[in-house]
């Protein structure tokens, strides 16, 4: 049993794990003495609001409210867990966007841009075709494969841009995001799906349950009674598992990697590498505006279109899954619904406390820091590793015999000196 869990420790897998786990509670610690430092330095914060903060940080997501005495109330909170998941869904799709990208050598800053391509081909098909003249299961799917697609294909121009013009996919992918927070804003402010008919919400965009068009529950509303979760957050892990096997179980996954590894070295060996180098960016765009897609097609949620003024942030929090996950897609799930506790605590943090909600973004922007620093965690526990088996090989091997100082010099220099020539 021993041996087995050495095994299983000297993985680098398990290594990857054990560096992202140290840079989370690395995070929290540090967002705890944020939220020490913030409430004394705050005389409208006063020191239960400092102990609740600190409380709600490392277990906010089993809060249920306040007790008659101003303390915190523990206990399960299906609402709070179901928001969980709803929320987790399109950042885990974004952070499998980011992470395919950079198994191909590509950093795919390009999501948000993506995640808005696919924002307006899922609501104009759920919108666009009438609800009585198909299955609105039907509308649902077409809706989530043509957003897909849109990102898909919008995903593929800054690949084509790298493979074939060598121009850096960054550049090419923040011009992207800017070109369609304008496109996606002129198109919906020139369209019909306006929500007109309630004065204060004309800058938004009807719900998919307008036309009759919604994701399914697949009961999770029983598990989660109150919350927004749906049949997306399944869809979405189904999507990881598959990336997963992609990459790691298929012709397709191994040339990818093998680009992002040595983009010459894999041409030499007979892969072509501008090829895989788009498909990357299409697969990516592809998952990313899948996200926007299962987050809008929900039937509950309404899209503000005005988005030249800036750039929806699942598509930046996609980096932060990514990295947190060491771009391992079963890895993005879970840090994906990690990062969604700490904006569902966020928003209770507000309701119960004095504290900002944002304080949180705060927290997850340390913990990404600390995320930075997860390679030389990983080299630690590796050099760690490397120390006691040299030792233990140092024991077994006995002490090194001294050289005979009775034998006559010239005849050992003249024995090395043959050994050497053989």
């Amino acid at each position: 049993m021993k041996n087995t869990l050495l095994d299983l420790y000297h993985k680098d897998g398990t290594k990857k794990l054990l560096a992202s786990l140290i840079s989370i509670l690395m995070g929290l610690l540090l967002g705890a003495v944020l939220i020490v430092i913030v409430g004394l330095s705050k005389p409208t914060i006063g020191n239960k609001d400092i102990i609740k903060g600190v409380q709600m940080i490392f277990a906010g997501i089993l809060t249920k409210g306040l007790t008659p005495d101003g303390g915190l109330a523990w206990g399960y909170n299906a609402q709070n867990l179901g928001n969980m998941l709803f929320r987790a869904t399109p950042i885990i799709m974004t952070g499998l966007s980011v992470a395919v990208a950079y198994k191909t050598g590509l950093f795919n800053i390009g999501a948000p841009g993506q995640y808005l391509m696919g924002t307006m081909a899922s609501l104009s098909i759920a919108l666009g075709i009438p609800g009585d003249s198909m299955p609105s299961w039907v509308i649902w799917l077409l809706a989530f494969l043509g957003g897909c697609l849109a990102g898909a294909l919008w995903g593929a121009i800054p690949g084509m841009l790298k493979a074939f013009l060598n121009i850096n996919e960054v550049l090419a992918c923040i011009m992207a995001n800017w070109i369609a927070a304008y496109l996606v804003s002129w198109y919906f402010s020139e369209s019909s799906f306006r929500n007109v008919t309630e004065g204060t919400k004309t800058a938004y965009i009807y719900m998919t349950s307008y036309n009759g068009v919604a994701t399914s529950k697949m009961g999770l509303d029983k598990l989660f009674p109150g919350s927004q979760v749906n049949g997306g957050f399944l869809v979405a892990v189904l999507i990881a598992v598959a990336m997963y096997i992609l990459l790691n179980k298929t012709t397709l996954g191994y040339q990818l990697k093998a680009c992002g590894s040595n983009r010459h070295a894999a041409r030499y060996a007979g892969i072509n590498d501008k090829r895989n180098i788009v498909l990357s960016m299409a697969i990516a765009g592809a998952l990313a505006a899948g996200g926007a897609s299962l987050y809008w097609l929900s039937g509950n949620t309404e899209f503000y279109w005005n988005t030249y003024q800036s750039l929806p942030g699942e598509g930046f929090d996609g980096i932060s899954v990514a990295l947190l996950a060491s771009s391992n897609p079963i890895g993005a799930v879970f840090t994906g619904v990690f990062l969604s506790m700490l904006k569902v605590v966020g928003s209770q943090l507000a309701g119960f406390t004095a504290y900002n909600e944002y304080i949180t973004d705060v927290i997850i922007g340390c913990i990404v820091y600390f995320s930075a620093f997860s390679l030389m965690i990983r080299m630690l526990l590796t050099s760690r590793k490397k120390k006691v088996p040299q030792a233990a090989a140092a024991d077994q091997a006995g002490p090194v015999p001294a050289p005979d100082p009775s034998g006559d010099p010239v005849e050992n220099e003249q024995e090395q000196e043959g050994g050497d020539e053989a």
